[in-house]
């Protein structure tokens, strides 16, 4: 038991006022909480905001901060477009997933601006975490694995859940994955959760997040770590040919990027995991042209998402919905109608746009959309500013995965999203990587 305090008291040490800084743990809580279940997130989520609201109230700590503003206008169109939503059932139900966007920055502003060793701290147990997590399902999939001899149990949703969903997992690793990298120390312990961090992001297989951490990861030694050229040199040639290994002789990873790659500019190629011969792949230039699909058609990934952008331009004419949206989560219907259309295979109805810029511009307008805009903007510049590896890395990945992923469909990615752009916002001074 000593040992157990002892081990809490360095993960939350006080602060030089002699007191525990509640903020800090509470938010630990929040971001750890982020891959369970949806009653513990907003279980540590009521927690935190019920803290930093009395604490700010009690203390006077209240500051307007207009980086945080921005969330809240944001979720005020969402509750306006109550109005005028073609489904107002699905916006109520929406409106209840999307109060953190209203609550967090609240908070935030209740909240005395957080030092560069505090937020190191609450990445730095965030991480750790993130580590356990994998370690976790690795361990489930290897007995899994024994049971059934399958080795797909190792991979992408499998790994997981679906409810999970392997892309979302991905995020959540990665920044744990790169906070070990920008730690940049040689202590065995950082090296292995760096190594086992790497190795689920990979097991999971997306493939926008594998290239978006592989850029960032040689971005980092290029031009941030501060080591020997020769050492810099001889780390990012490691992790290249640690990929273009993974991609040689893992098949799994392998065919998740290859029918990309091989389907993009070839119409109806043969999609051989599928059907006997008679299932074909779409390619980018008949997702986006072609009047009519049959029902034995095969969107790959990213003709999908060329398919969804083209069915938001044709209901942007179609519907006027330029100034207003469709309403917060009511624009699912209009896919519906639009695969029907189409003669898509039925199950595609129930993908949103797979696009959080496209997404937000079809439920709320063109007001909703900019102020998604602003803020990765707004975090993106600040990211600079600060030269923080860890924000930089933040930002850049929210700004592309915006344009593969509805990110604030899902409570998790709303969660993620908000906490970390709130707390950087929110930070005192350029956060350590010590």
């Amino acid at each position: 038991m000593a040992n157990m305090l002892t081990f809490l008291k360095n993960v939350f040490p006080k602060e030089l006022t002699g007191k525990r800084n509640y903020n800090e743990i509470l938010l630990t809580l929040v971001a750890v909480a982020i891959p369970t279940k949806y009653i513990f997130i907003s279980l540590a989520l009521m927690l935190y905001v019920v803290y930093a609201c009395y604490s700010g109230i009690r203390y006077k700590t209240f500051v307007f901060k207009k980086a945080l503003v921005i969330p809240v206008v944001f979720y005020g169109i969402m509750c306006l477009s109550l109005f005028w939503t073609r489904d107002k059932a699905l916006t109520l139900s929406g409106l209840q997933k999307e109060l953190p966007f209203l609550f967090v920055p609240i908070a935030m502003m209740m909240t005395p601006r957080f030092s560069k060793d505090s937020i190191n701290r609450i990445l730095r147990n965030y991480s750790w975490f993130m580590v356990i997590y994998a370690l976790v399902f690795i361990f489930r999939a290897l007995l899994r694995f024994i049971i059934t001899q399958d080795t797909s149990v190792f991979f992408y949703h499998n790994l997981v859940t679906n409810d999970l969903n392997a892309i979302y997992i991905s995020i959540f690793a990665s920044l744990g994955l790169l906070y070990f990298v920008a730690k940049n120390d040689q202590k065995t312990a950082t090296k292995a959760a760096s190594v086992i961090l790497f190795l689920f992001v990979l097991l999971l297989s997306s493939k926008s997040i594998i290239t978006i951490d592989v850029i960032l990861i040689i971005a980092f030694y290029a031009f941030f770590a501060e080591i020997p050229k020769s050492i810099k040199t001889v780390t990012i040639i490691s992790v290249i040919t640690f990929v273009v290994c993974s991609f040689v002789f893992v098949k799994q990873v392998r065919e998740r990027f290859l029918i990309e790659y091989e389907t993009a500019f070839v119409d109806n190629t043969i999609n051989t995991k599928i059907g006997n011969g008679n299932v074909y792949n779409i390619s980018l230039h008949q997702a986006w042209t072609q009047d009519k699909f049959e029902q034995n058609h095969f969107f790959p990934g990213t003709a999908l998402r060329v398919f969804q952008v083209r069915v938001f331009t044709e209901l942007l004419v179609e519907h006027a919905i330029l100034w207003t949206g469709f309403g917060l989560e009511a624009s699912q219907e209009q896919i519906k109608s639009k695969t029907q259309q189409y003669g898509l295979y039925g199950n595609y109805g129930d993908f949103n746009y797979h696009n959080q810029y496209v997404q937000t511009f079809s439920d709320l307008g063109i007001f909703g959309f900019l102020c998604v805009l602003i803020m990765v903007v707004w975090n993106c510049k600040n990211a600079f500013i600060s030269k923080d590896f860890l924000h930089i890395a933040f930002s850049i990945t929210m700004i592309i995965l915006f344009l593969s992923e509805s990110f604030f469909c899902r409570q998790r990615g709303i969660v993620f999203f908000i906490l970390l752009y709130c707390l950087f916002q929110n930070a005192e001074v350029k956060i350590s990587k010590k």
